[in-house]
């Protein structure tokens, strides 16, 4: 219980599944922190930025990772940010869980094969919040 989550979820990768992300989120919140609220807005501009925006980008967000408890990814829309945020939270032993949708995508063999990570695939997702609230320790 208020746990600091990191949620990732493809941004400039495409935004298909951001209404997921916002609910993902919201269920998240309801116990937890969730450092990484905006990754849920439907609004949000794909197109690259300035680089001191995105150095601002990068500084901010490997702060949140070094201060969160956990990740928690939604990785079904494959992002090379959410890798690069993956591996960071490898590289700094931090709990990692990634949820993806096997109906519609594949899971990378790097992100599968490597034992660090929790991978936990589903098919609809009411299959998501009973993943979550074993992570998030909630009473059951």
């Amino acid at each position: 219980m208020n746990d600091k989550v990191y949620f990732a979820g493809s941004i400039r990768g495409g935004r298909l599944d951001a209404a997921l992300y916002q609910r993902l989120i919201s269920y998240i919140k309801e116990t937890d922190i969730v450092l990484t609220e905006h990754i849920g807005k439907m609004k949000m501009s794909l197109k690259a930025q300035t680089k001191s925006i995105d150095t601002h980008i990068y500084e901010r967000d490997t702060e949140w990772l070094r201060g969160c408890d956990m990740v928690i990814a939604e990785c079904s829309c494959p992002s090379l940010g959410v890798g690069y945020e993956l591996a960071y939270a490898e590289a700094h032993n931090i709990p990692v869980y990634i949820f993806y949708d096997k109906s519609k995508s594949n899971i990378s063999a790097m992100l599968n094969g490597n034992s660090y990570f929790t991978i936990i695939p589903y098919e609809t997702e009411d299959e998501i919040y009973p993943e979550l609230d074993k992570i998030l320790k909630r009473n059951l």
